[in-house]
């Protein structure tokens, strides 16, 4: 049996903060290296079944105020790592979010950087 669709505001509500995405990584890793050099990336969070996937612009570095809510809500603080760590942003200017083919439909959740209206 095939889950029921959520509503556009469930799967919104369940998947972003409304900012940006926040990702703390070694300076060396491959990971940096590219998402720096090309300074955009597209991240899928969550199983394959219950996606969000983000498109974004990347910048390097964050304010204390973002590091700490970041080390808060994974549990790991770079900044206690041995090494260079560096903090990177992911701002989207379009997200999706999708479950199984009954939600495809409705799957764009923001559009140039604008929240879409749940209706749309």
């Amino acid at each position: 049996m095939r889950p029921v669709s959520r509503s556009r505001a469930q799967r919104k509500a369940d998947t972003w903060d409304g900012a940006a995405l926040v990702l703390a990584t070694p300076r060396s890793s491959p990971t940096a290296t590219n998402l720096l050099r090309a300074g955009v990336a597209r991240v899928g969070v969550g199983p394959t079944r219950d996606v969000v996937l983000v498109d974004g612009r990347v910048m390097e570095g964050v304010d204390d105020a973002t590091v700490d809510a970041h080390t808060e809500h994974s549990g790991f603080d770079a900044r206690a790592e041995p090494g260079d760590y560096v903090y990177l942003r992911v701002t989207p200017p379009e997200i999706r979010a999708w479950r199984e083919a009954n939600e495809l439909s409705g799957r764009l959740l923001m559009r140039e950087g604008v929240w879409l209206p749940l209706d749309a």
